[in-house]
């Protein structure tokens, strides 16, 4: 990244014209985004057991479940009618439309078929208390922040692509218990990611035009990759190392 525009915090130096802008957001994915990760550079390695695969699927469930009310909240708040039409494509994706599945019932088949019931997948009661909490801060963020804000933080979608190819064809590759169905969830994915990205990266472009407003956006990208990377904070700690889950979490049986 151009040191003339950000510092490495982040802290930009001037107004940014929007190609500028998206440089520096681009950079925070980078830098920020969780294909870094300790836990996910184990996971397409091969280096995870059935267990904390398992662990993985049942806690990103919850984070899976809260896109559409993220994306409700969102649709709430815009004016815009074009952009309404636009934005509730998310909702339908993940919630499905009553004739096909969405990305939830996607995301169940891959829990299912990690060998996890499914009934204790959706209740969440064997989820992290920092999964929930992260969840929860997301919300939080698309309701209490300014629209611009929460648009913003859905950006972390310009990334997924790049993670979604390493994650699938490793984990086909190194876990020979997983099948092309059971990943079922991320082939939609690398078509709807791209077409949200268009839609919230040009609300972003058009109407932070400040100084203030382009700051907004990067920190609320950053709060967004934040709130991933705690995510798989929350997962190393309970099942790599130390590996000391709380009570009452997901506990991985002794053949997993």
């Amino acid at each position: 990244m151009n040191s003339d525009l950000a510092g490495p915090d982040f802290r930009l130096k001037r107004v940014l014209v929007p190609d500028d802008l998206e440089a520096v957001l681009r950079q925070v994915g980078t830098e920020r985004y969780h294909i870094r990760h300790p836990f996910h550079r184990l996971m397409v390695e091969g280096a995870l057991t059935r267990g904390q695969m398992q662990a993985w699927a049942l806690n990103r469930y919850c984070y899976q479940a809260v896109i559409p009310r993220k994306d409700a909240i969102i649709l709430s708040r815009i004016e815009d009618r074009t952009l309404r039409i636009a934005w509730r494509e998310r909702i339908l994706d993940h919630d499905g439309d009553g004739t096909s599945p969405g990305g939830i019932e996607r995301w169940m088949r891959l829990a299912t078929g990690l060998g996890l019931d499914a009934e204790a997948v959706a209740s969440q009661r064997l989820a992290l208390p920092a999964t929930r909490f992260s969840v929860n801060a997301y919300l939080t963020l698309v309701e209490k922040r300014t629209l611009l804000e929460a648009i913003a933080s859905s950006l972390t979608e310009m990334f997924s692509p790049e993670v979604i190819g390493e994650r699938v064809s490793a984990i086909l590759q190194r876990y020979p218990y997983v099948n092309e169905d059971t990943l079922g969830y991320f082939t939609p994915r690398l078509t709807q990611a791209p077409r949200d990205v268009d839609v919230a990266l040009a609300y972003v472009r058009e109407h932070a035009r400040t100084l203030e407003a382009q700051q907004l956006v990067v920190d609320a990208l950053i709060t967004k990759c934040e709130i991933l990377w705690t995510m798989l904070d929350a997962l190393h700690f309970s099942y790599v190392e130390p590996a000391l889950a709380p009570p009452g979490a997901f506990a991985p049986g002794a053949d997993a």
